[in-house]
């Protein structure tokens, strides 16, 4: 009985930051296509190589910034830490959300389906866990390839995602969590501190993600598969 009343709330922590992932691609999944379509529309010349390039600039950046200014919270008059780490989980759910978008938008733009939700979290969680993730996968499918993002989930049946997908969720709750528990406690840090360790752990976070993402999917298309759809917001709009 007492291993039951210790596992019960290391359980639900890690529940918690699945349902967060959940939560952050049911957001992002829908905005994906209109961020390509967006992207697209500003620069009709723009090849999917150079719309790759400028997905992983906005994401580092986008989440650079979201670090530091959580951060640069806990050096400000009046503000407390309790504050500061409430501030900091909500930047969670937001790290989270641009990861999602970052990751389901690489693949959009190498044609990756991404309408079943097994798909989106395969794609997500194994950018997200870079190594491991690119390790695990193949493994689990049964499949070698070169890229996993275009030879794996793109081919394998469903049934074998949510396989793959325990074992990642496993992986990912134990990594993201602890990692991102780190990383709150930096953030927190007064004088400036918390801004700077915010913001260098998100681009640390930003940098393996972009990564990853080109291990998993590798070259970009030479051409787009279809002609522009019509005009939707912009990667920016997504997250205000």
């Amino acid at each position: 009985m007492a291993t039951d009343s210790t596992d019960e709330p290391t359980a639900a922590r890690g529940q918690r930051v699945l349902d967060l992932l959940d939560k952050a691609i049911g957001l992002q999944g829908p905005l994906v296509r209109k961020n390509i379509a967006r992207a697209r529309q500003r620069n009709p010349e723009a090849t999917p190589a150079l719309v790759i390039r400028n997905l992983e600039r906005m994401y580092v950046s986008a989440l650079t910034g979201s670090g530091a200014a959580v951060g640069g919270t806990a050096a400000a008059p009046g503000v407390g830490t309790g504050v500061a780490l409430a501030l900091s989980a909500g930047e969670a759910l937001s790290s989270l959300e641009l990861s999602a978008l970052f990751a389901l938008s690489v693949a959009e733009v190498h044609a990756v389906p991404i309408d079943e939700v097994e798909r989106r979290r395969t794609i997500v969680m194994g950018i997200m866990l870079g190594g491991s993730g690119s390790t695990t996968i193949p493994k689990i499918a049964g499949r070698t390839g070169q890229h996993w993002g275009r030879q794996i989930v793109s081919k394998v049946p469903v049934e074998t995602l949510r396989q793959i997908n325990k074992v990642l969720g496993k992986n990912f709750v134990t990594k993201y969590g602890t990692k991102q528990g780190i990383i709150v406690l930096g953030r927190v840090a007064p004088f400036g501190i918390g801004a700077v360790i915010g913001g260098g752990a998100n681009a640390a976070v930003g940098a393996l993600a972009v990564r990853s993402a080109r291990r998993a999917f590798g070259p970009p298309p030479e051409s787009w598969p279809c002609p522009t759809p019509g005009a939707p917001p912009t990667f920016e709009d997504a997250h205000d």
